[in-house]
């Protein structure tokens, strides 16, 4: 017999995600896991945190792969999404696991009918993980943030991999406001320093990144990003 969240599932065609982060704190396991880019919200990647709370940051591909896999790790405790791009199967995704959905209240209007955590400026997920908001690239992008493993930042479209830099602010055509994504780069310096901010885990563009999971000297790699922002 085929249930309702069967029947939302696409064919299974997604490698299981891949494991970038692992850490065991204080007898507790902490982890990071990376989703294959999903067609779904433009080649977008989502990651999985396994720490004091299970959050999964933007919506990977829903199929079996993908939920096996989540179910196996004891389900999602967060849904939380970094812009309006990478909402796409999030009300099939909540309905499963039953999670809280976080989003900046700008863009809230885009799921009608679902409960929702809205916040304007930050959101503590869990002792250890919270939200930023960071518009620019859309009015209600956020980045989110893991004190584990050194410090990480879950960027989304903020900041993202380009052919010639590990992360960059990238300006396209359906850039919200360039002016306000160079300010929110300014407010995550002014955020962290090089202590505590060591990884970033780009939204999108992970090709870039050679077969490497994520960024390393991430504080640094905002420096130089916002140097090269301010000749545009």
């Amino acid at each position: 017999m085929t249930t309702n969240f069967e029947a939302t599932l696409s064919p299974s065609f997604t490698k299981p995600p891949r494991l970038v982060f692992a850490s065991d704190e204080n007898g507790q396991s902490h982890a990071v896991h990376a989703f294959s880019p999903n067609r779904a919200t433009l080649g977008g990647t989502a990651y999985f945190i396994v720490s004091d709370a299970n959050i999964l940051v933007d919506c990977p591909a829903w199929d079996a792969t993908t939920h096996d896999f989540l179910a196996a790790q004891g389900g999602v405790d967060w849904l939380f999404l970094t812009q309006r791009g990478a909402i796409a199967q999030a009300k099939a995704i909540q309905k499963r696991f039953d999670c809280k959905v976080a989003i900046q209240e700008q863009e809230a209007y885009l799921l009608p009918g679902l409960p929702l955590v809205t916040f304007r400026e930050k959101l503590q997920l869990s002792e250890t993980v919270h939200a930023l908001w960071t518009p620019g690239f859309s009015p209600g992008s956020a980045c989110l943030y893991c004190k584990n493993f050194g410090g990480v930042l879950f960027s989304g479209r903020h900041l993202l991999p380009t052919p010639n830099t590990p992360v960059a602010l990238v300006k396209t055509a359906k850039t919200f406001h360039w002016l306000r994504q160079k300010r929110s780069l300014d407010q995550l310096i002014a955020e962290f320093n090089p202590e505590n901010l060591q990884f970033l885990c780009p939204g999108g563009n992970i090709g870039f990144l050679r077969g490497q999971p994520y960024v390393g000297q991430a504080y640094s790699q905002l420096l130089t990003a916002r140097m090269a922002a301010a000749t545009e």
